[in-house]
């Protein structure tokens, strides 16, 4: 059998990582996340975490990056598949909400990565997502499909009230109308978008 070329070997190795660390990140959380434990449960020594990834810290940066990758994935794939850019706006804001209630978005990104990443890693995914939601709120005003306004505030708006109701839905895991709230409060913003009519006068 032909030897594993030392690439291969070490991205087996992050990867195994990385596994077994969102894993026990997603069930306990980064502080009851024992480093001795994780790696024993992957077969790797603690010597293979310091060298891929530096420290926990580094370690749970991976997660949730892979996580967040994950989930921008999906929010494409909804656009790929929606009828029109508008669906596929409103669909995509849903599905964010939607997103929030699963175990390891919830523990990891919303309750951990906070305090764990602090404010720039934060800073820097909100930035990201403003700057797609401009372009695709740009689109949607040129279509005429929402009433016009400068689409990067309306960007910000839109994505910090996200935001926001996603640490709300996490902070209330036992909340079982928390997210039917959310996405009730979400369709009442979005078709408050559209533009006014104009009533007709009959003659």
């Amino acid at each position: 059998m032909a030897r594993k070329a030392r690439t291969e070997m070490i991205e087996e190795t992050r990867k195994k990582l990385v596994a077994t660390a969102r894993q026990q990140f997603g069930r306990v959380g980064y502080a009851d996340t024992v480093m001795d434990e994780l790696t024993a449960q992957a077969g790797m020594t603690r010597g293979a975490l310091y060298h891929h990834f530096g420290d926990k810290k580094g370690l749970f940066l991976a997660v949730a990056q892979e996580i967040d990758a994950e989930m921008d994935a999906r929010l494409a794939d909804i656009s790929a598949h929606a009828p029109d850019n508008w669906s596929a706006f409103k669909g995509r804001c849903r599905a964010y909400l939607e997103m929030t209630m699963e175990p390891e978005v919830q523990r990891i990104l919303l309750r951990d990565s906070p305090s764990v990443l602090g404010a720039e890693y934060l800073q820097a995914g909100k930035l990201q997502c403003v700057a797609s939601m401009t372009r695709m709120l740009k689109t949607l005003m040129e279509e005429k499909h929402i009433a016009p306004t400068s689409p990067e505030v309306l960007a910000h708006l839109i994505n910090g009230g996200l935001m926001d109701a996603a640490f709300w839905i996490a902070n209330r895991p036992e909340d079982k109308q928390a997210l039917a709230q959310a996405l009730d409060g979400v369709e009442l913003l979005l078709n408050g978008l559209k533009p006014l009519r104009t009533p007709t006068t009959s003659a």
